[in-house]
């Protein structure tokens, strides 16, 4: 199977194979589980060896007869584990693998019970690559994780990954565990009827509330809305009229080349959209050209491209390392061309710090998820949710009995765990220091210090990609508490209220279950591992042609990209997505019976 991993690599390699990540796909369904493997027991025994290698200087890891950190000691060789970690090249921040953090979990943890945490830096922007560098040199790290259930998927299903025992794990993480079954997420542990996973926490992962789109609301005055536009007919007049008073010497709206394969489409599909055509087309992983629903969502996009909203030149702009913007969208709303922005915040945005340096005068506001309503386009917004689950998580093939056990102990750590000094280390890691890297309020909740630059300080919004492991966005206490806690600090406005309001919003969109997810599969689409790197090049191409094109052309050409994308690929992917669901391997719509 290794060699097989092996070959599979190069092939991807080969064909440049990178898939940008936004955030997790999922579904609100189920999966049956069967978690029949042996695995290494909590206690450090095991009913069969691992699936790979052991060290020959390893011992047999200490016995948890107690479950749980009450039950740990430390090793008696020294264990050696390794742990991705996002790079995001952001300016003077300190390096994602070795900075303040990293060895105080070094000190804290790892010294305590005999363990080495090596941190590995995994570029945002490019993060299969990276990986398959490391499996192809046999130094995979211990721990696997990713927001996109395909890429998680593909390790599972080519060895890279190894087979796990569940109640294994909760011996040795109950608090992690119970977090699984609290969040109905155990059913997304298998892959091919064999359990691979575990799964962080995704708060309020049907509302994603800390995604925003900010907008120029002085630009807005200049022209006269007295409000953020709340229809899509608003929209447009109010985006032609920036245009028409030449506010800004370039086109204001931002656009750049696809760098990940997700779709945006979800404001465009019927609803209640079909089941069948979901789980065939709805994806992270793999560009949905030929679908109804991306056919509309580039109409509209020609119609406004060819209405002078967008940059002639928007398709050099290629560069995703934040996910799912490119850098050239930041920098020119951060120099005041742009009239909007959407990123996820939270209490240190250094984007926002230096929008409002090199633009003091200016003015924002957040966007309407009712902007996108067209009446016989689109009826009634609806969103992509997160998945009930943030990182998905796994264990390198290569690992030994030791090093699984040192792995679950530290996402146990974090999440369960108390420092020297008797403070939850999850608390601790996404605030830092009282009196340095944050204070507490008036109801004791953390206020981050955005600013502050120290030695001290913690890496991108409050170290979440350190914490990820164990939850995807920071939480303070309630909804409401959790908002103002993420609420950017340091700048001149205050985004309290508009987050909560917009909040309230997206969950009125969600309890009309507007807001869903893409379906999860039980097994590996084969198809999608082959082509979806190849698809996304190809979407690329015809995503400037169709968006560049004049309207009269637009459905001609349409058609013929479409049929172009099928014949490269996509009718094997779908055909193989529709057998998968037929069969019952897949998670259903919320509202599926």
């Amino acid at each position: 199977m290794k060699k097989n991993w092996k070959k599979a690599v190069a092939l991807a390699m080969a064909s440049a194979m990178m898939v940008g990540s936004l955030s997790a796909c999922g579904g609100n369904g189920s999966t049956p589980t069967n978690n029949t493997t042996a695995a290494p027991t909590g206690g450090g025994s095991t009913t069969a060896a691992p699936t790979t290698k052991a060290n020959d200087d390893t011992t047999a890891a200490p016995e948890n007869n107690v479950a749980g950190i009450e039950g740990w000691t430390p090793f008696s060789n020294r264990v050696h584990i390794t742990v991705p970690v996002y790079d995001r090249s952001k300016e003077g921040y300190p390096a994602v693998d070795d900075n303040y953090w990293t060895k105080w979990v070094q000190t804290e943890f790892g010294d305590k019970y005999n363990i080495d945490v090596e941190y590995v830096a995994i570029p945002r922007g490019d993060v299969m690559t990276k990986y398959n560098l490391l499996i192809a040199a046999d130094d995979t790290p211990t721990i696997l994780m990713e927001y996109d259930y395909p890429k998680v998927a593909e390790w599972a299903s080519s060895g890279a990954m190894q087979v796990i025992d569940l109640e294994a794990f909760k011996q040795v993480a109950p608090n992690y565990y119970q977090k699984m079954v609290d969040n109905n997420q155990l059913a997304y542990t298998d892959i091919n009827n064999e359990t691979y996973f575990v799964l962080s926490e995704r708060p309020y992962y049907n509302t994603g509330y800390t995604f925003l789109t900010f907008v120029r609301m002085d630009w807005l005055r200049q022209v006269g809305y007295d409000h953020v536009p709340n229809s899509y007919e608003e929209h447009k007049d109010a985006i032609n009229k920036i245009i028409e008073a030449k506010i800004v010497d370039q086109a204001p709206m931002p656009l750049s080349l696809p760098t990940t394969a997700y779709c945006q489409n979800f404001n465009f599909r019927t609803y209640p959209v079909d089941e069948a055509e979901w789980a065939m087309h709805s994806s992270l992983g793999t560009p949905s050209l030929s679908w109804e629903p991306t056919y509309k969502m580039l109409k509209r996009q020609n119609a406004e491209y060819n209405m002078g909203w967008y940059s002639t030149e928007y398709e050099l702009d290629a560069d995703g390392s934040d996910g799912n913007t490119s850098s050239q969208q930041k920098t020119d709303f951060i120099n005041g061309k742009s009239y909007q922005y959407s990123q996820y915040v939270g209490p240190s945005v250094d984007w926002l710090v230096s929008f409002y340096e090199n633009n003091p005068d200016a003015e924002l506001a957040l966007a309407s998820n009712y902007a996108v309503v067209e009446p016989g386009v689109v009826d009634f917004p609806q969103f992509r949710a997160d998945n009930p689950f943030g990182m998905i998580v796994g264990f390198s093939s290569l690992a030994t009995e030791d090093e699984l056990k040192a792995a679950w102990m530290y996402m146990e750590w974090i999440l369960a765990g108390k420092d020297s000094k008797g403070q939850d280390v999850l608390f601790t890691m996404e605030n830092g220091i009282e009196g340095v890297t944050y204070t507490l309020n008036e109801e004791g909740l953390p206020v981050v210090d955005a600013g502050y630059r120290g030695t001290e300080m913690l890496n991108h919004n409050c170290n979440i990609d350190m914490t990820c492991i164990v939850h995807a966005s920071k939480v303070d206490g309630t909804i409401e508490q959790s908002i103002k806690a993420n609420t950017p600090q340091g700048i001149p406005q205050d985004f309290s209220q508009a987050m909560l309001d917009n909040y309230k919003v997206l969950k009125e969109i969600a309890d009309a279950q507007h807001a869903y997810s893409d379906p999860v599969f039980s097994v590996e689409i084969k198809s999608e591992s082959e082509y979806s790197a190849t698809l996304l090049s190809v979407y690329q191409e015809a995503s400037v042609r169709l968006t560049k094109c004049k309207p009269e052309e637009f459905d001609a050409i349409y058609a013929e990209e479409a049929q172009k994308f099928l014949d490269a690929g996509y009718q094997e992917i779908i055909d193989e997505r529709k057998a998968a669901y037929e069969a019952g391997n897949t998670t259903k719509l919320p509202w599926s019976k």
